[in-house]
């Protein structure tokens, strides 16, 4: 069974920064689409970062030039970088793994920003 564990949550004030990881166990990792998603109390889970096998990047539109996704294949972990950090990007967020039929989630980890 495939196992995704995120890590690097926490508490930040607005403008502050924290980085995101996710580590992934029995799967190949390199042939996945890595994803991070994010659900706010009250609201849809919704895809806040992308990045294929191959490397392409997208990014919603609410996060673009302040968060950062990449992945290192080596490590079979996938990053997510935060800078900027606004109130309204409290939530929980969730590592998913995704190829073909196969679609794996983390447990996921809390952000909070605020004064």
């Amino acid at each position: 069974q495939a196992q995704l564990v995120e890590s690097g949550g926490g508490f930040v004030q607005p403008g502050g920064s924290l980085r995101l990881s996710c580590a992934a166990s029995r799967i190949i990792f390199s042939i996945y689409t890595m994803n991070w998603y994010r659900q706010a109390p009250g609201r849809q889970r919704e895809l806040v970062a992308a990045i294929s096998s191959g490397g392409r990047i997208n990014y919603v539109e609410s996060v673009k030039s302040r968060f950062t996704i990449s992945r290192d294949n080596a490590k079979n972990t996938v990053y997510l970088q935060m800078n900027s950090l606004k109130p309204e990007d409290t939530a929980v967020y969730y590592c998913n793994a995704k190829w073909s039929a196969n679609n794996y989630w983390g447990q996921g980890t809390q952000v909070t920003v605020s004064s």
